[in-house]
């Protein structure tokens, strides 16, 4: 099947092969069968979830099998394959072999699109900064809408676009590295770059690798595309600068390629006029400055006016697993920060918050130091408690720099935490450590605790 020339592809009548039925999968598959495809899902799960998703795929004609992946994968036109699926796989070495074209969702959501894709990756801050930017461009010329990485198929937003066209869209999609492992075509508009700092090292073999599958994200664009990069970050000026693409900055200090500049008092433009004062940020946190910043230039670049930038920075107030305060009982305060699955994140959430901090930690170990936390442990930290299959880990990393005990899980965690705290506290769940010992993502752990906390509620 010819894949190379985007404009003469053609799926219609061949044989797709959906490996992993996530919401991505269920997305993609639904798509190719719009298209025409003869449609396979292959999961070697078979929760009860999974069986309700192939069900409904039947109904259009989609076949599929779940518990293993049999020969029939290999009987394929073109595979679209899940994020979880790691490219050194014995899988995807076999399908190499036999000459079988694979990509990602995204890759093949962007087929059967023209508009425009601004797509944010970083190892932090991209889900804020996607929602940010997503609620700037929503004027009378555009219509910006989220996908990817955010629990929201871009497959399934452009399977809805294809039955009823909108000519003002604009994507704004959260990017991760997984999803750049596999792609073609894919090109952005503007790319934008927040930072770079170890993480997935239990997927890649070195931070290169890590750093590489990042960067394919602009690896299509041309000297029409913008690229807008993190400043800060010493990494990204490095990696970009072999780029032919429009290159504009942001950062926390002043830059001459930068649209927007932050001093102590305010945010202003190139001709000096002030965009917003910074007490009038609703979200709080120099990480979040970084965030906004990161926004607004992408917004201006698109036509966004400043007076709408300006009104989303003085209202937008987070997003839901990202520093959300959950309730406070007793005057002890619970955050939310089920987001944090890297220890970047853990390292921002600890930097947010000036009393004493009880801080819940772990899950699923991403091959992470959890020694680079040490240094937290002169500030607020009071206690540390350790969770899930990196529990044991943890405790060795803290050895006896601050108090530290382990649950067997979140439930546990957390009432040894109330035994801990005192009025004025924080109880921060900040995991650091993916989720999928004991949850099936990191919005169900933090819904897990949001419930925790207000059955609380209820029993004082």
């Amino acid at each position: 099947m010819m894949i190379q020339d985007r404009d003469n592809i053609d799926i219609k009548g061949k044989n797709v092969v959906i490996l992993g039925l996530g919401l991505s999968g269920v997305a993609a598959a639904s798509l190719a069968a719009h298209k025409g495809s003869h449609v396979f899902v292959s999961d070697q799960n078979n929760s009860q979830d999974l069986v309700d998703s192939l069900e409904e795929l039947k109904t259009l004609n989609i076949n599929g099998e779940l518990g293993k992946h049999s020969r029939q994968i290999y009987e394929a036109d073109l595979w679209i394959i899940s994020p979880g699926i790691a490219q050194d796989s014995e899988l995807i070495v076999k399908a190499k072999e036999n000459n079988i074209p694979i990509i990602s969702e995204i890759e093949f959501a962007s087929w059967f699109t023209e508009a425009p894709i601004i797509a944010i990756t970083g190892s932090n801050g991209k889900t804020t900064t996607a929602h940010i930017l997503e609620e700037m461009a929503q004027t009378k010329e555009i219509h910006g809408i989220l996908a990817g990485n955010v629990g929201i198929p871009f497959s399934r937003m452009v399977l809805n676009d294809l039955n009823n066209p909108n000519a003002k869209r604009v994507w704004v999609l959260e990017i991760s590295s997984f999803q750049m492992e596999f792609i073609i075509h894919f090109k952005p508009f503007i790319s934008i770059f927040l930072n770079i700092s170890p993480d997935h090292l239990n997927r890649y073999t070195s931070m290169k690798e890590y750093i590489s599958a990042k960067m394919n994200m602009c690896s299509n664009q041309t000297k029409e595309d913008f690229i807008v990069y993190n400043a800060n970050d010493n990494i990204l000026v490095e990696e970009i600068a072999e780029s032919t693409s429009r290159k504009i900055a942001f950062g926390l200090n002043y830059h001459p390629e930068a649209i927007f500049q932050p001093n102590q008092t305010k945010i202003y433009n190139e001709k000096h006029a002030t965009l917003i004062e910074m007490d009038e940020i609703s979200l709080p946190g120099k990480h979040n400055l970084s965030n906004a910043l990161a926004a607004s230039t992408a917004a201006h670049l698109i036509g966004i006016s400043n007076n709408k930038i300006f009104s989303v920075l003085s209202t937008f107030s987070g997003v839901p697993h990202r520093l959300e305060k959950v309730a406070e009982v007793n005057n002890v305060t619970y955050i939310n920060d089920s987001k944090a699955t890297n220890l970047d994140a853990v390292s921002v959430a600890l930097q947010s918050f000036s009393q004493p901090i009880i801080l819940l930690l772990g899950g699923v170990d991403k091959g992470s130091d959890f020694r680079s936390l040490l240094p937290h442990t002169h500030k607020y930290l009071k206690t540390v408690i350790a969770f899930g299959q990196a529990k044991e880990l943890i405790l060795l990393a803290f050895g006896d720099a601050v108090r530290s005990t382990s649950a067997m899980d979140l439930n546990k965690a957390l009432t040894l935490a109330q035994n801990y705290s005192q009025p004025g506290d924080i109880i921060l769940l900040s995991p650091g450590c993916a989720s999928f010992d004991q949850f099936d993502n990191f919005e169900h752990r933090g819904d897990h605790f949001r419930d925790l906390v207000s059955s609380m509620e209820i029993n004082q």
